[in-house]
């Protein structure tokens, strides 16, 4: 079967006083001050000052007071080619399901590339192959082949969830190279939705979590989009 919709995401972690919390270590950086004091300070309940220094210490690249911050997303409905894309970010923690000790009892679940559903014939056709692929795969475990052996016939189609966490400095880089035009279409909805859940929550974060040409000002892919100028 091919689900309807791409990537299911919550925020299931996040601190409570992040903003707080990122402030208190940008200040203590240039304080003579102990973190404690500018923690507990009434300054530091003034959101426009925080703010105004967040910005200004993340704008110059001081990256290391960003990364305080931890967040979790439980994510379903994903592709395990999506997933195989997002593993490979650095300084990310991922719980995903496990084709080894998860045996498919039926047809397994699995995602259809946009490109492939809008052309019926084609379609056709590739549903007719993931229902071969899932004939081979109950062929293989109902004549004793674990599903960890088995499994080796399962596309990058198959759906596949998992919990990941990242810190916010990553999740910044995550956005603002996946949520580009040239990203696949599956991981900027991924990565989008990811986005949404934090901002709904932190509405500050969204001039941050945007595709990397709206920070810089410019693209410096090798073919562009043209939402940006070119970098010369």
């Amino acid at each position: 079967m091919s689900k309807d919709k791409f990537a299911q995401v919550r925020l299931i972690s996040k601190p409570e006083n992040m903003l707080k919390t990122i402030y208190t270590a940008c200040r203590t950086c240039y304080s003579a001050d102990s973190p404690l004091n500018i923690y507990d300070c009434d300054s530091a309940q003034d959101e426009e000052k925080m703010l105004k220094l967040i910005n200004k210490v993340v704008s110059s690249g001081h990256y290391s007071t960003i990364e305080h911050i931890q967040v979790s997303f439980a994510i379903s409905n994903i592709s395990r080619a999506c997933s195989h894309q997002l593993v490979r970010h650095r300084h990310m923690s991922f719980s995903q399901k496990s084709q080894r000790y998860v045996k498919e009892k039926g047809q397994f679940e699995y995602l259809t590339p946009d490109t492939i559903e809008n052309n019926p014939e084609l379609k056709q056709k590739f549903d007719e192959f993931m229902g071969k692929i899932s004939e081979f795969y109950l062929e293989l475990t109902e004549n004793g082949i674990p599903a960890e052996d088995a499994r080796a016939v399962l596309p990058n189609a198959a759906s596949t969830s998992m919990v990941a966490s990242l810190n916010l400095r990553e999740l910044i880089h995550l956005a603002n190279l996946r949520l580009c035009t040239r990203a696949q279409k599956e991981i900027r909805i991924l990565v989008k939705r990811m986005c949404d859940a934090l901002v709904e929550e932190e509405p500050w974060l969204k001039a941050y979590l945007v595709p990397k040409c709206e920070r810089w000002g410019f693209c410096d892919e090798d073919k562009s989009c043209g939402r940006m100028p070119v970098r010369g």
